[in-house]
């Protein structure tokens, strides 16, 4: 066995970023940004007023002033003329300020009579303009990568970017293997169970930002997993759910390696996920994940999330711990790295009593994993341990 450092290390080192290309606007959330873009204009484009109110010239702004109304300005419909002495714009939040003026007092502060503005109030120091390029100039870079979100394609848009170029999205295979597995709606046999790992696992892959194309299930035998492995062809990744161990119905290794499918690791000291194995089958990065639900679910958390990440070209590819206060004393831990479920609640966290890895029921109420090194000894309520967020 491997540990799990060294198992994410060779699994990644199976594949490499995805080739760009380009989206509308409108289908750029989510997606990762694969090259930086540049701004195509300054932001406001002109000096543009904050306010409501008459733009004049500053040195004329004091109490008691008196201005004649020369005209209007108003978002989207500017004002052509220049603004002389003594003389007023009527002006509207967003408008431009017209050539002259560099003040804008806010209509709460004057008092109008047909084409005569008197300033009634003291207008304070602010010109209330936003002055051209305020918020960014042409030229002003979006750095990649970085996952777009409904900001960033606000931003982009104000940039007049109308398409973006992101990193394609990973094409996942996605393959259930047994004899015992039926699909969620059928009738089950007396020794049969629903598929569970493929739908969580496809759920997980899609909210990492990759395509998942779910195959057939593949029953236990030679030549219906060589079927699903042909089905999976195309894919920047195969996954497997099961048959990875080494019992006389744990078919998939043997039918892979048959296939051509160089190995890079098999057993992980991982707990739970032990079973599982990658490489690469004809060029194509594969991994084959425990059967169990947990371990499945687990395993995609641990590698397949790193994978994905690593596909679409980002930098933090590998989970982040954070640290929080054990709620309950634990004992001391095996000689495999274990992956607890658990519940953290404000700096507190807690592990649930039974972490078999068959119970889903656990890891839907859990919202993280305490992670414990191997050997670790006992710990005491109070200490500080690692948890990965759910």
């Amino acid at each position: 066995m491997i540990s799990v450092e060294q198992a994410r290390t060779a699994l990644l080192d199976l594949i490499s970023p995805l080739p760009p290309e380009d989206v509308p606007l409108t289908e750029a959330a989510g997606r990762v940004l694969a090259r930086n873009v540049a701004a195509r204009r300054d932001q406001p484009p002109f000096d543009a007023s904050s306010m409501d109110g008459y733009a004049v010239k500053s040195a004329e702004v004091e109490r008691h002033a008196m201005f004649k109304v020369i005209g209007e300005s108003a978002a989207g419909h500017g004002y052509g003329g220049t603004v002389g002495a003594g003389q007023a714009v009527r002006i509207f939040t967003g408008a431009p300020v017209p050539k002259g003026a560099d003040f804008v007092v806010i209509q709460e502060d004057v008092a109008r009579s047909d084409d005569l503005v008197t300033i009634a109030d003291v207008p304070g120091q602010n010109p209330n303009i936003r002055p051209a390029g305020a918020d960014f100039r042409a030229g002003t870079a979006i750095p990649a990568p970085r996952v777009l979100t409904a900001q960033d394609v606000a931003l982009l848009a104000a940039m007049n970017l109308h398409r973006v170029p992101v990193t394609r999205k990973p094409q996942i295979a996605l393959m259930a293997t047994g004899d015992e597995l039926v699909m969620p709606g059928e009738d089950p046999g007396p020794d049969q169970i629903i598929a569970s790992n493929s739908f969580g696992l496809r759920a997980m892959l899609q909210d990492l930002g990759a395509t998942v194309r779910m195959l057939p299930i593949a029953r236990d035998t030679m030549s219906s997993l060589r079927t699903a492995f042909e089905m999976a062809q195309g894919a920047d990744v195969i996954v497997s759910i099961g048959g990875a161990s080494v019992g006389d119905h744990d078919l998939v290794g043997q039918v892979a390696a048959d296939l051509g499918m160089d190995r890079a690791f098999y057993k992980v000291a991982m707990r739970p996920g032990k079973p599982l194995m990658a490489g690469r089958l004809n060029g194509t990065a594969m991994v084959g994940l425990p059967g169990n639900p947990v371990s499945a679910m687990v395993c995609g958390q641990i590698f397949l999330a790193p994978v994905v990440r690593r596909l679409l070209g980002l930098e933090q590819v590998l989970p982040t711990l954070r640290q929080a206060r054990l709620h309950t004393a634990l004992p001391a831990n095996g000689p495999r790295e274990h992956y607890m479920r658990a519940v953290i609640d404000g700096d507190r966290i807690s592990a649930f009593d039974n972490q078999d890895s068959s119970l889903l029921t656990v890891l839907s109420q859990a919202n993280a994993l305490l992670v414990r090194a191997p050997n670790d000894p006992p710990v005491q309520p109070g200490a500080s341990v690692r948890y990965l967020p759910l």
